[in-house]
């Protein structure tokens, strides 16, 4: 499996985050339209009746602001989960909002609790520890990415402020590291270079071959020396002196040409 076809597009991509978007505006819209109140089909911790709040309350807002500040990392963090773990995604978000339920209703306060802030930190947990454990530079990148822009999360699973479920965001943090630590995922093959490969071999690679032995660029590699040829000597043609050939040929086997002067009484001959 290549990145090619691990890392694409999907319609889930975009359809589940926009599906969980418009469910949780629409239960707002419906309160406003009736004059009704659903805080009570939240989770209350340690009751039989407040366990129906594991799968109701991430649906239920006390305000239009609660409503707004959950609605974009939702939606981002959703599809980021759609976009790189699209085999264990439908996993994280089922087990997330369970598991995070639970554990608010174990520790939390006697009081109604609810929004979709503690699927928010069981995404953002998830993607950020899942990341870091594959080692993979994609997930990693994706991780710092996830606490560069929702870091500042990390300090309202303590209780800071009066009004807020911490109880809640310590649950779905604590649920996004236990599922990125159980939950496995395949990964794609990272492309080996040649130079990787342990049969790899320098002296062979046509790229080394442009580098000389102190390391200097040689942009034309010059060719290989051509095996040596017989030259045999044209007889020369009427009129055109014998050496013709030899000078014609001087630049590439050049000819010596000596003389030698008779002296008056040498009587010896050539």
């Amino acid at each position: 499996m290549t990145e090619d076809t691990h890392y694409r597009y999907t319609n889930a991509v975009v359809l589940v985050p926009l599906a969980f978007l418009l469910g949780i505006w629409l239960v707002y819209y419906t309160e406003l339209r009736l004059g009704i109140n659903l805080n009570n089909w939240g989770i209350y911790p340690r009751t039989l009746k407040g366990l129906r709040g594991l799968l109701t309350a991430p649906g239920i807002h006390g305000s239009l602001e609660h409503l707004y500040n959950n609605s974009i990392p939702l939606v981002v963090l959703t599809a980021a989960l759609f976009y790189f773990y699209r085999d264990i995604a439908w996993k994280t978000l089922i087990l997330g909002i369970l598991l995070s339920g639970g554990i608010t209703w174990l520790i939390g306060r006697p009081s109604y609790h609810i929004g979709a802030s503690g699927l928010i930190y069981v995404l953002a947990s998830f993607i950020f520890f899942k990341g870091i454990f594959t080692r993979y530079y994609r997930l990693v990148a994706l991780s710092l990415g996830v606490v560069f822009v929702y870091g500042s999360m990390l300090w309202y699973i303590f209780p800071v402020l009066d009004g807020i479920s911490w109880e809640g965001h310590l649950g779905g943090f604590l649920t996004g590291l236990v599922l990125a630590l159980i939950l496995k995922t395949p990964l794609p093959k990272l492309s080996k270079y040649p130079w990787e490969s342990e049969e790899y071999e320098e002296d062979t690679d046509p790229f080394m071959k442009h580098f000389d032995a102190d390391g200097n660029f040689i942009e034309n590699i010059p060719e290989a020396d051509s095996p040596p040829t017989d030259q045999t000597r044209q007889p020369p043609k009427p009129g055109e002196p014998e050496f013709s050939n030899q000078t014609q040929s001087r630049t590439s086997n050049p000819i010596q040409i000596r003389y030698h002067y008779k002296k008056k009484g040498d009587s010896s001959s050539d």
